[in-house]
């Protein structure tokens, strides 16, 4: 058994090998100790290998999906070896063979299908990156959907791709491993090298038309050399990982990056798209506007998310559908109603291809294809928009198919086929009669013992068992003679004689001891034989259920939208090929929602007008902290996000012309792994922008140069923001607290001051959260610092020292200095802060003092404000 274990082993030398032996999948030497650890299981020994003991260590097969979830987390990739034969089996061959084992599977974070093992709302996808001479792609499947896509890419687009899709596992070739190694890994995949020959074009080309069985692959498309290497670098990794079991992977679709808004890895994780800045979907915009009701329209709202569209067509189709179910409230529920009862049928089709399957993923596809009829029907009823409607053409057609599964499959089936009771009663004749055998043969004898008394003519005739003889018919003595006489010795044969009784057996009493002794392992494989025949039937129309899956998330999705902007109050903007920006009342959805649950007050909506004409659209933002600049700066570039991705926005009106690209600068983070200060990723990420930037893009940069001396920074934002205007002419939102920039409105034709309003009250500062158009005079720093919490002492010397730098500003560079040098930066005891003045009580406030509010009735309380009403206006005087 251990030459065998070596044997595999050495073929996976690169994985964690689980080894079948009866109920439990085994690891030893090294795998055992790795997967100890790792799983935190006891590890055991077992026998010696030259001379040292065997580490091991074993996972029961019931649970092992769990198990396999946490190594794939923790980065390991798992061989599974599976029992090819049954133990009585491999004793025909030798006392002492080994039952043949073999890999069936190599389990990798990409190639994952099993539920348990799987996000429902979340793609899984494996990506493939592939350079050919001059050409470049990245193709990308989700073998649990069977999404397959394509597109060139050059290596400058990798990282913002990668970025994009999110995969969990990106294959490339082993000779371009350690130049893409930090592009990969900074995208959160799993990186896996394979073989030069596995990306071979002209090998690429023939291994996709096998998949598809054609002869060309020119009815799919027309393919770069790249695009060609890429999509059969994936089809070669599955074909090794799924050990020749190859999924259901759609017709490869080409997709274009002109066609979507482009948006680099540092935009998406500082506008937290579909993950917050600490990593979880919490707090993100895809969680804060989730409606959909089936995973599959959760899947495909983060794929609208990430890749907002740049066609106008699809995006006043997406528009015109979400109106249209705005309008249709009634229709708009029922929808929901009824794709709330869909499974996922792309996911349960996977299964069914790969054998992974079982009997409730038959149900899932009777009862996603009944829902598709539902929704069809409802939507059929109504004077649609040609989106809803096109959907709902692939929803119809399955009558036949849902008919035969409804005849064939219980309401709720069991999770696996080898435990048998899904098939229903009445579908097939000969799995009946297994059951009522199995279930109730002892009154299938019983009634045959009175078929026979009444042939006989002898009453007291029974049938018994015993171990030797089995079923057999008994007689006393005394009707032995008739019993053996003609014609009753014709059909019943003689077996046995005692002193007392005469045993007989009939032809029909063997066969149905043996259909009863068979019954429970003959039902079974008769309903293993028709879930057989009922999963070929669902694999035969595999690429319509594929669509009517696909129509089902886009219906779901537009509902999605609809309830979303009836709930939240969201408008439908108007988007066209102008470079107008102007959003009237505008909020963030995040930010509104979080304060929606704190119980925290209304969202102040704001006002911003970038609309550029052939001039650039720049807004200089300047304003105090905590006053709401960030907020501002990232609502306004999600509000163009979801416009451009088919949805309604949060605010009174919107105008927003095309968006190409979408840049962010916000926010401050290290990135200490590859030696950069925030100063340097700040710089990096600013960089980026300015290289790339069109005319149509939207920038927004927050507090640009902060992380280096006060003129170095103020020298670079200056720039910077030059560069915007002169150079990459786009429409753009930057915040700083150098005031000093704002003279540049006044030199720039395209930028405008504007600034978030405060109040000062009694040496308070109260943040209003409204932007207004003009500048801000001061930061309120020293404020914000109390706000915070900073010892009073703290507080009061910084306004001591601010108070001294303003004076010496004023005054000049000499004065400046020489009030530097006077302040006693370093004195070890700072002065205490002066006491302050008690305020002048008045004479209400003495009053409400003297209130005790829960022993008030409701008629003393009106009492007591027309009370406090007549004090305050003899306060106040005629």
């Amino acid at each position: 058994m251990m030459a065998q274990y070596l044997e595999i082993k050495a073929q996976n030398a690169d994985a964690l090998l689980f080894y079948r032996m009866g109920d439990f999948y085994e690891m030893f030497f090294d795998d055992a100790v790795a997967a100890a650890e790792a799983l935190d299981i006891a590890l055991t020994k077992r026998g010696k290998h030259l001379g040292e003991d065997i580490a091991m260590c074993g996972v029961p097969v019931h649970a092992a999906e769990g198990y396999l979830l946490q190594l794939i987390r923790k980065g390991f990739r798992v061989a599974i070896a599976e029992q090819m034969e049954d133990p009585a089996e491999a004793k025909k061959r030798g006392s002492k063979s080994v039952v043949r084992r073999d890999v069936v599977r190599l389990v990798t974070p990409g190639t994952l299908t099993e539920e348990s093992l799987l996000e429902a709302r979340r793609h899984n996808f494996l990506a493939a990156y592939a350079e050919v001479r001059d050409e470049a792609a990245l193709a990308w499947a989700d073998i649990s959907t069977g999404e397959f896509r394509v597109m060139p890419c050059p290596a400058v687009r990798l990282g913002p791709e990668l970025a994009r899709l999110s995969p969990r596992e990106v294959v490339v070739s082993e000779v371009k491993e350690a130049d893409l190694a930090g592009t990969v890994t900074e995208s959160g995949a799993a990186l896996t090298p394979l073989a030069r020959a596995s990306f071979d074009s002209s090998a690429a080309e023939k291994r996709l038309c096998a998949l598809y069985n054609v002869g060309s692959l020119e009815a799919y498309g027309s393919f770069t050399r790249a695009e060609l290497s890429a999509m059969g670098a994936i089809v070669d990794y599955l074909e090794l990982t799924q050990r020749g079991k190859l999924p259901l992977l759609r017709v490869p679709l080409r997709e274009s990056a002109s066609k979507t808004v482009q948006i680099d890895a540092a935009t998406r994780r500082n506008l937290e798209i579909t993950a917050s800045l600490s990593g979880g979907r919490e707090g993100s915009l895809l969680i804060a506007i989730d409606r959909t009701v089936t995973a599959a329209g959760g899947r495909l709202l983060e794929r609208r998310l990430s890749s907002p569209s740049r066609d106008l067509n699809e995006i006043h189709a997406r528009h015109l559908a979400v109106r249209f179910l705005l309008d249709q409230r009634r229709l708009a529920e029922d929808l929901r109603t009824a794709l709330r009862k869909a499974p996922d049928m792309d996911r349960a089709l996977s299964r069914l291809a790969l054998d992974r399957g079982g009997p409730r993923d038959l149900a899932a596809i009777r009862n996603g294809l009944t829902q598709a009829g539902t929704v069809a029907e409802d939507i059929a009823a109504a004077e649609a928009p040609p989106l809803l409607n096109q959907a709902a053409t692939a929803l119809v057609g399955h009558e036949a198919l849902v008919d035969l599964l409804d005849q064939a499959l219980v309401a709720e089936p069991p999770l696996l086929a080898r435990d048998g009771g899904f098939i229903a009663p009445g579908f097939d004749a000969d799995l009946d009669e297994a059951r009522t055998l199995r279930d109730e043969g002892r009154g299938v004898i019983a009634r045959m013992q009175a078929d026979y008394a009444a042939q006989t003519g002898i009453a007291s005739l029974k049938i018994k068992h015993n171990n030797v003889l089995g079923y057999f018919i008994e007689t006393t003595a005394t009707h032995a003679e008739k019993m053996l006489s003609a014609p009753l010795n014709e059909t019943f044969i003689h077996r046995q004689t005692t002193a007392n009784q005469v045993r007989f057996t009939t032809v029909d009493l063997s066969e149905m001891e043996t259909k009863i002794l068979n019954a429970g392992n003959r039902a079974l494989e008769i309903e293993k034989r028709l879930y057989d025949s009922l999963k070929g039937a669902i694999l035969d129309r595999a690429a319509q259920i594929g669509e009517a899956a696909r129509a089902l998330s886009e219906i779901d999705l537009a509902a999605a939208f609809a309830d979303l902007a009836a709930a939240e109050d969201w408008v439908e903007p108007k988007v066209d090929d102008s470079r107008a920006f102007e959003v009237q009342g505008g909020r963030h959805p995040v930010v509104e929602r979080a304060l929606r649950k704190q119980g925290a007050g209304p969202f102040i909506a704001n006002d911003c007008d970038l609309t550029a004409g052939d001039t650039p659209a720049i807004w200089l933002l300047t304003g105090p902290n905590m006053a709401g600049k960030s907020t501002f700066l990232r609502q306004n570039a999600l509000i163009a996000l979801l416009a451009q991705a088919g949805s309604y926005v949060p605010a009174a009106s919107a105008h927003i012309g095309l968006v190409s690209q979408l840049f962010s600068r916000v926010g401050a983070a290290d990135d200490l792994a590859r030696g950069r200060s925030t100063f340097m990723v700040e710089m990096v990420e600013t960089a980026a922008i300015l290289n790339q930037a069109d005319d149509r893009a939207l920038v927004i940069l927050d507090e640009i140069g902060r992380g280096t001396a006060t003129y170095d920074g103020l020298s670079i934002a200056w720039a910077v923001l030059e560069h915007l205007h002169d150079v990459n002419r786009c429409r753009a939102l930057f915040a700083t607290h150098y005031h000093e920039m704002t003279a540049l409105a006044q030199k720039l034709d395209g930028v405008e001051n504007a600034t978030v309003a405060v109040r000062e009250w009694e040496g308070e500062v109260i943040f209003l959260h409204e932007v207004l158009k003009g500048a801000a005079d001061r930061s309120y720093g020293v404020q914000v610092a109390r706000l915070a919490g900073l010892p009073e002492a703290v507080v009061h010397r910084a306004r001591t020292v601010l108070d001294a730098l303003e004076k010496g500003e004023r005054e000049g560079g000499a004065a400046k200095q020489a009030l530097i040098d006077d302040l006693p930066l370093f004195a070890a005891t700072p002065p205490a802060p002066a006491p302050r003045a008690p305020a002048e009580t008045s004479q209400v406030e003495n009053r409400l003092r003297e209130i005790h509010p829960d022993e008030l009735t409701p008629l003393d309380a009106l009492r007591l404000i027309y009370e406090l009403r007549e004090g305050l206006n003899a306060k106040e005087g005629p």
